[in-house]
């Protein structure tokens, strides 16, 4: 499995961006996701690879048809990292604001 920052990577381009959320209500075919996307075949491939690569999304093979769906373990795996770093700004944060208001009741 890809690591959160290989998601992030991924993520990163509006266009895979809005892949990923095409993807949200469910699997579907290469044609149904990358439709109306103001980009060249080889660009759509090059960032359909990418997702692949970073675990986000995966593709089944049938016949031509190639339908892609997300992969909700590298989901899950990136949103715990996320969590754990706001839980841990939100901490910082708090200590911070102790200090100003200690500061502020001092003088």
């Amino acid at each position: 499995m890809a690591n959160h920052a290989d998601a992030f990577k991924a993520l990163a381009h509006p266009i895979r961006r809005d892949i990923v959320e095409r993807l949200s209500g469910g699997a579907a075919t290469v044609g149904e996701v990358t439709r109306g996307l103001a980009v060249s075949k080889p660009t759509i491939s090059r960032h359909l690879r990418m997702l692949e690569e970073a675990g986000v999304v995966t593709r089944v093979v049938d016949g031509r048809t190639h339908r892609l769906s997300l992969d909700p373990a590298t989901l899950a795996e990136t949103e715990k990292w996320i969590n754990s770093q706001r839980a841990r700004w939100e901490r910082l944060f708090d200590v911070v604001g102790e200090h100003l208001e200690e500061r502020k009741r001092s003088k």
